[in-house]
């Protein structure tokens, strides 16, 4: 008898744990509905009209602009395209003159992501046009019209940081997840069709960025970089932590490269993928020993150089994307809102190793005599 109770009780206990559990999944799906719904601009692109244009010019079209202030001589010149900052809702496209944009990419992306660029380099950040946060999370075509919308600026960027930059031979291009997305459009059909800008390319890094090996892959105009020792070559990657094969699996769905002008889903295609801690395409495994620096910069000044941690990250490269064992720290912990969680963190688990990347490939770069 007490047998038979203890089993309707196992009984019991695990349907109340699968209708707890598909009920948590429901509302799980029911929550990423409700964001999405309220994220989407509910009008179609073609008849949409986007903010006004930023003109580079001017001191206010740059989040950072050396050449309006103090470029040092030394240093190689870094063009910086930010990662998105803007959730979306009644707009596709964030405007420029937003305060609140304004505000996530200073107090989170600069001093994460652009600053270990600073250490050799004189960084101009431009703003952009750019799509929002509900663009990122489907490949619906409006979505992908907004995307491609935004290179028009960086485009336009590029071109007035070529015409002001004051750092001499040699320059750099840094695109941050949706930035790295527009920024490989620019190395591909801007760069590498032009021998001289071609020679001048010291390295371009997609961080957070999957793009195609069949357009970066070691045998392209600008392909992947096979050593730190290297120039002219393209450091691209997009971090899962390991053990998250459904976030990697989420990444894959929504990612997109460019076919001509138009942004298109990748589907089965392969990804390039360079692992940060030695600079090198490779799958192997590459432990903490070789990890140079992690870090939270969130809201320190431009400028400020902040607290490493050093030796705690390892990495390795599988199916194109980088798989990341990361510690246990309040500092590195993914929180913040339902969007938050769902743009770029706001952390650098790849600090250090991205300032010891330019330092090495820039001296390599200057110690080598320009082409005749």
């Amino acid at each position: 008898m007490w047998k038979q109770i203890l089993q309707k009780r196992r009984l019991s206990l695990l349907i109340g744990l699968l209708v707890g559990g598909f009920l948590a999944l429901a509302f799980l799906y029911l929550q990423n509905d409700i964001h999405r719904n309220y994220l989407d601009p509910k009008i179609p692109f073609q008849i949409y009209h986007p903010p006004a244009a930023p003109d580079y010019t001017k001191g206010d079209g740059w989040y950072l602009n050396p050449a309006h202030y103090y470029a040092d001589p030394r240093k190689v010149d870094v063009f910086f395209v930010h990662g998105t900052s803007y959730n979306g809702g009644d707009q596709w496209l964030g405007s420029t003159t937003s305060n609140a944009i304004k505000a996530e990419v200073q107090r989170v992306q600069l001093p994460n992501y652009a600053a270990p660029f600073a250490i050799m380099g004189n960084v101009y950040a431009p703003k952009y046009r750019q799509g929002s946060l509900f663009t990122q999370l489907n490949l619906k075509e409006d979505s992908r019209e907004a995307r491609q919308f935004a290179y028009r600026d960086v485009s336009a960027a590029f071109t007035e940081f070529l015409k002001v930059r004051r750092g001499g031979r040699g320059f750099v291009i840094v695109g941050l997840e949706q930035g790295g997305v527009l920024a490989s459009r620019l190395v591909r059909d801007v760069v590498a069709n032009d021998p001289e800008l071609k020679s001048q390319l010291v390295t371009a890094y997609f961080l957070e960025t999957l793009v195609p090996e069949s357009q970066f892959g070691v045998t392209a105009p600008t392909p992947a970089c096979l050593s730190r020792r290297q120039v002219g070559c393209i450091v691209s990657y997009v971090s899962i932590n390991s053990g998250r094969p459904d976030v990697a699996l989420q990444v894959l769905q929504k990612a997109v490269y460019w076919q001509g002008e138009t942004l298109q889903p990748m589907g089965s295609r392969k990804g390039v993928c360079v692992n940060p801690l030695n600079g090198t395409a490779t799958d192997d495994e590459v432990d903490a020993r070789h990890s140079q620096g992690a870090t939270n910069a969130t809201g320190l000044e431009w400028g400020t150089e902040p607290a490493l941690s050093v030796r705690k990250i390892s990495a390795h490269c599988l199916g194109g994307l980088l798989f990341v064992d990361k510690p246990k720290s309040p500092s590195f912990k993914d929180d913040g809102t339902w969007e938050d969680q769902r743009k770029v963190n706001s952390y650098n688990l790849f600090y250090g190793d991205l300032q010891a990347d330019i330092q090495t490939r820039w001296q390599l770069f200057e110690a080598t005599p320009p082409p005749v």
